[in-house]
């Protein structure tokens, strides 16, 4: 994929909204005229045909009941599988092992597949919004980056009031300087708040203080915003039902030429996470609207009490948000690009603070506090990825290492078929970022197949341990660390 604005794009199809929407009370949008930019002027496609309209439930109902028959075909054709386990291990060990290796991992990848297939993109009702709104870029010593990142904001063809605060966490370089120079030489307004105390959070929050605006946006200071990602993240949230508090925006890799990580993460952005978002955003319960590229209402953020002291501290505000049976969606083409870890040390550091991050979220709002039966059967997915990684880690990467010996206990020529199911449904998923994403973006997905491999073969071997070493932190109280 090509770099962003550095020049890559996203997906689109996500958020599935349910009943017809209406905007929270935006600023009315004059309709385009010759006068306006080009900026400002933006028409969506005409729709040509009706589709017939499927309730979210139904897709739920749907989703459940192919991935009911899907479990329950996996346990009739492994049998033979489970008697001969039993055989070597005993019954408990043998029916462990096959329902963390086999049952659930399928039963996950079978609702996340139809969902994705059941999923349609509702329309933008309001098309070129107006509504005044703040960008929040909270950095600290981000000096080389950051006059990009506010530069990025400002070529964005958002056709309202856009007000942008650093919230600045103490910075010992450049980042004010850098910032006010970039803010003068583009003539923006440019709002600097100092936060001494560390952490994102008290940044954020600092800064939240100062907000005027019904719209909040937070973008990390190494995230570079696509043109259009604005107005199509705050069209998201105005077409939507009135009780949606949050829109995450689509974040992808800006620098995947790097090195082999860095291109494997770009698939992983690209399709793994995006394809968890559109699942979740089906059913209005987007789990994460990332700090990284996300739209909030002010006064909803207010009212949960901003953001938590937390190593993940967007995960635990979003799920305050949905415990009050607010709805969070995604937005798949509002585009931004941010710089993934470069190093193995930083990545695996950083997947194992999402791990931690993921179960201090659960720790604050238990799926069982929130109120929409949707988002408590879609939070408590979350309770099982432990498992997953588990299941991964400790079960089958030492069964693959069986097979090769000699030895296909785990791991047999049946196990390993998942692979080309794997590749089906990634196949899937390239194919509809690439026609109804980055087509619309007039973007181009590079093609990066070294690092589509190796994405598919190894990189979970990666994701996994690092998960397991964020799960033991969080249990043994560990001190926090967020580089």
């Amino acid at each position: 994929m090509k770099g962003a604005g550095r020049d890559m794009g996203l997906l689109r199809g996500s958020d599935g909204q349910v009943e017809p929407t209406h905007a929270p009370t935006p600023t009315p949008a004059p309709a385009p005229t010759s006068t306006m930019s080009g900026a400002a002027r933006w028409k969506a496609t005409p729709v040509k045909l009706r589709r017939p309209y499927v309730s979210v439930a139904a897709k739920f109902t749907m989703a459940m009941t192919f991935t009911l028959g899907w479990v329950a075909l996996s346990v009739w054709i492994s049998s033979a599988w489970v008697d001969e386990l039993d055989a070597l291990t005993g019954p408990v060990l043998a029916w462990t092992i096959v329902v963390l290796v086999a049952y659930l991992p399928g039963a996950i990848v079978a609702f996340l597949a139809v969902s994705l297939v059941l999923d349609r993109q509702p329309p933008l009702h309001m098309e070129s919004p107006m509504t005044p709104l703040t960008v929040i870029i909270a950095a600290r010593n981000e000096e080389r980056g950051i006059g990009e990142t506010i530069a990025a904001i400002s070529r964005t063809d958002y056709a309202g009031p856009v007000t942008i605060i650093l919230a600045d966490n103490g910075s010992t370089d450049g980042t004010r300087e850098a910032a006010r120079k970039t803010a003068a030489d583009l003539d923006d307004s440019l709002q600097i708040i100092s936060e001494l105390t560390p952490g994102k959070s008290n940044a954020l929050n600092t800064a939240l203080e100062h907000v005027e605006t019904p719209y909040v946006v937070t973008v990390d200071a190494d995230t570079i915003l696509h043109l259009e990602s604005l107005r199509r993240l705050v069209s998201r949230l105005e077409s939507a039902p009135s009780d949606t508090a949050a829109v995450a925006g689509t974040v992808l890799v800006g620098n995947s030429r790097v090195n082999l990580l860095t291109k494997m993460q770009e698939w992983d952005y690209y399709l793994g996470i995006a394809a968890v978002k559109r699942m979740q955003g089906l059913y209005q319960a987007t789990l994460v609207a990332q700090g990284a590229f996300s739209l909030y209402l002010t006064a909803e953020v207010r009212r949960v009490g901003g953001w938590p002291d937390a190593i993940g501290e967007d995960i635990v505000v979003t799920w305050r948000l949905l415990e009050n049976g607010d709805r969070v969606l995604f937005e798949p083409t509002a585009v931004a690009f941010t710089d993934a870890p470069v190093r193995l040390r930083h990545f695996m550091r950083q997947r194992a603070r999402w791990a931690r991050g993921m179960l201090e979220g659960i720790a604050a709002v238990p799926p069982r506090r929130q109120t929409r039966p949707l988002t408590r059967f879609i939070a408590g997915i979350d309770l099982l990825i432990p498992l997953l990684d588990v299941g991964y880690a400790l079960i089958w990467l030492p069964g693959v290492v069986l097979f090769f010996l000699g030895y296909p206990v785990i791991v047999s020529v049946w196990t390993l078929a998942v692979l080309p199911i794997t590749l089906l449904v990634y196949g899937g998923l390239r194919t509809y970022q690439s026609r109804h994403v980055f087509g619309s973006l007039n973007l181009v997905v590079r093609r990066n197949r070294f690092g589509y491999v190796a994405f598919l073969l190894g990189y979970q071997v990666l994701c996994s341990p690092a998960s397991l070493a964020g799960y033991a932190q969080h249990l043994v109280g560990a001190r926090r660390r967020w580089s």
